[in-house]
């Protein structure tokens, strides 16, 4: 994760030190985030690259798999600072980097084989990367099942299950209806059961 800020424009070298306290009290709210990183100033953009960098990359790293997720970090930080200044705040900003996230990802998938539109039919129809090797043990089985699914199950697994956002968050995120979302989330929580099979078995537990 060290270079993932090197082609977002104005944006600071991550090896920089974490913003100092004062600052980051200064810019606590996303407003004045938001306006201080449209204004360039170099330290609001750093604080802002070091608050998502993880989430960006987590969630990249479980849709597209690890070999492209650094790849796809990158490009989400492009598109965050390229597109600031359009940001009307309309949902929080964390809803909104987890869509151009999600976006991101699911654009790169699609490069890599059909292209689908990720709505209210085609939520799970976007192929899986390949399965890399894993070690032994049930969380790396759990992760090597999620690399199985379609991107789009994956997609709402990650965003309602790990990151843990609401039904309403995860639809606004992916821009479908609530129930949709539901609908999707319990066939990616099943096909997870699916193949996880004898696993959840031994261990008596949903991963979901």
């Amino acid at each position: 994760m060290s270079d993932l800020a090197d082609s977002a424009p104005a944006l600071p070298a991550p090896t920089l030190a974490e913003p100092r306290p004062r600052v980051a009290a200064a810019l606590a709210d996303d407003a004045q985030l938001i306006a201080a990183c449209r204004r360039g100033e170099a330290r609001a953009m750093e604080m802002l690259y070091h608050q998502y960098k993880r989430r960006v990359f987590g969630m990249a790293h479980r849709i597209v798999g690890a070999s492209d997720a650094e790849e796809v970090a990158q490009e989400v930080f492009v598109r965050i600072f390229r597109a600031l200044a359009n940001f009307r705040g309309d949902s929080a900003l964390s809803t909104w980097i987890y869509r151009l996230t999600v976006n991101a990802a699911l654009s790169h998938l699609s490069k890599r084989g059909r292209r689908n539109e990720v709505g209210d039919d085609g939520l799970g129809d976007l192929p899986a990367p390949p399965v890399a090797e894993r070690d032994p043990g049930l969380a790396a089985r759990i992760e090597a099942a999620l690399a199985r699914l379609p991107a789009g199950y994956r997609a709402i697994l990650v965003l309602h299950d790990v990151e843990g956002l609401s039904h309403e968050e995860c639809a606004a995120i992916l821009d479908c209806r609530v129930g949709t979302c539901k609908s999707q989330l319990h066939k990616a929580r099943a096909r997870m059961r699916e193949l996880l099979g004898p696993d959840l078995e031994s261990h008596g537990k949903d991963p979901a």
